[in-house]
């Protein structure tokens, strides 16, 4: 859905009169708030955008994985500020580490966050963040904040992104539910988990544990914002606190007898795809490669490739230029590149049919105009220019758009280019046949220093780094015999 930027007028009578009705007592800290959404609209708001949600990522197919999410997330609603509201809990096909919570009670769990989880207990704080995040109605906070300043200012805007329109918005064209939430939004919702989880009968330091891993996946990833640059807590002071927090509430508990549960998560998540899922598409060496489609393409050295369900997107390093690839509606070529025309408001500049590697193709050059009304005053938008191709293959139209600004597009025509001409079909028997790599659980008969332990387990070198951030440990950390480890391996039968 296309979000267009509206106007809000209204008059000083009726803004405070809005101020005064538009109190209510938050769940959590029992204080009357400023709120412009109602319960009923929070759960409408869910409710539209879970399919979106589903759609983008894909729901991961494992139903002892799904009634645990559920069954547990059901359990520690009961202990939450809001035990009445209906709650949906979800396990989504993705290899991205995230859980996120939406208004109304939709709670979303990955498989990458799940696979990074060590036990229960580390699950359970993460789930009590999340629920908290809804207990706590921080979307509802953020929509009425946001309202307020836009009264303030008597017009409000919704920004889009330059490329938004083309680009599969999983939030569904309601722009309130992904806003990143702030340091104290995050910060209550830590205290929340801490609550929920201890209340349900874990140990929550484990949770604090958990925020080691996340700072050392950031690390790895190259991600060093100072803390006082984020809207997020720094994992390390996260850390810190959520240990805090664990100790406060269980000052007067027989600490012996909280759940960590190890043994029987990493039992329920052995076999569990790790990383791409090789049929959904995956890649190599810069090369997409879809064996259930049969297809591949190359993009460009350093730009980065999101794969979904719907849509493949690729971004230039500079975020400046963005390729998508996906089904084009239509039943012919033309019919498909009218539609594209249609829908996005386009202006042709150029078009002809061709060919790509044997396949019909239909190749062609618009430009969006930028809708006057989206201006400020003394603003003019750059209008957007594409190169997109249309290619038939196997019965179905798949369409590239290679995106940029017009004054930027002649820098990025050669590697838009050379992506979309090189589509080809998928012929190479090892490229269709690869399996997923999947978690398999080891018990050492030996002690010794993790590093060490994995490879005789079997380990390759290469992913020794890796094997110990989703262990939770580092590789010069003992191992006891007995324990159980997180491995790698392709070719895979649960016992």
């Amino acid at each position: 859905m296309k979000i267009r930027p509206f106007l809000i007028y209204i008059s000083s009578l009726s803004i405070i009169i809005t101020l005064i009705i538009s109190c209510a007592v938050n769940p959590v800290t029992g204080k009357k708030e400023f709120m412009l959404m109602s319960e009923s609209q929070e759960k409408a708001i869910g409710a539209q955008s879970d399919p979106g949600i589903v759609q983008a990522y894909g729901l991961y197919e494992d139903d002892q994985m799904q009634a645990f999410i559920n069954e547990k997330g059901q359990e520690m609603v009961k202990f939450s500020h809001r035990p009445d509201l209906e709650f949906n809990f979800k396990l989504l096909d993705s290899p991205v580490v995230n859980a996120f919570a939406v208004p109304g009670g939709y709670v979303y769990f990955t498989r990458g966050i799940m696979a990074h989880f060590n036990n229960e207990a580390e699950f359970a704080g993460v789930l009590g963040h999340e629920i908290g995040h809804v207990t706590a109605r921080h979307s509802a906070k953020q929509y009425s904040n946001q309202m307020l300043a836009q009264v303030g200012l008597m017009v409000g805007v919704v920004a889009n992104e330059k490329f938004r329109e083309f680009a599969y918005d999983i939030s569904q064209g309601v722009g309130l539910l992904f806003l990143k939430f702030g340091r104290d939004h995050e910060s209550q919702s830590d205290e929340l988990g801490v609550q929920y989880s201890t209340a349900a009968g874990y140990d929550a330091h484990e949770m604090a544990d958990f925020f080691q891993t996340l700072n050392r996946l950031q690390q790895k990833a190259g991600v060093t914002i100072p803390d006082f640059l984020s809207t997020h807590p720094n994992p390390v002071n996260r850390y810190n606190k959520v240990h805090r927090h664990a100790d406060k509430a269980q000052a007067n508990m027989d600490k012996s007898k909280l759940k960590i549960n190890r043994d029987s998560y990493l039992a329920m998540i052995d076999g569990m795809i790790y990383g791409d899922d090789p049929k959904q598409g995956y890649v190599d060496n810069n090369v997409f490669y879809h064996p259930e489609l049969k297809f591949e393409f190359p993009f460009p050295q350093e730009w980065i490739l999101q794969n979904t369900p719907s849509q493949v997107q690729i971004i230039s390093p500079d975020n400046n230029a963005l390729m998508i690839f996906t089904f084009a509606q239509g039943n012919t070529l033309e019919a498909a590149a009218q539609a594209a025309t249609e829908q996005f408001n386009l202006t042709v500049l150029e078009s002809q049919r061709t060919n790509v590697n044997g396949m019909p193709a239909y190749a062609m050059v618009s430009e969006q105009k930028p809708d006057p009304q989206a201006n400020g005053p003394g603003q003019q938008q750059e209008p957007i220019r594409l190169m997109s191709y249309f290619i038939q293959y196997d019965q179905l139209i798949y369409v590239f758009h290679g995106i940029s600004l017009k004054s930027e597009f002649n820098g990025y025509t050669q590697n838009f280019k050379q992506t979309m001409t090189s589509f080809k079909k998928l012929t190479d028997p090892r490229r269709i046949n690869v399996q997923p790599t999947r978690l398999v659980i080891k018990t050492t008969n030996q002690s010794g220093p993790l590093n060490t332990i994995l490879q005789r387990l079997g380990a390759e070198y290469n992913d020794l780094e890796e094997l110990s951030i989703i262990n939770g440990m580092t590789l010069e950390e003992t191992v006891q015999s007995g324990s159980k480890l997180k491995l790698f391996s392709q070719s895979y039968n649960k016992g």
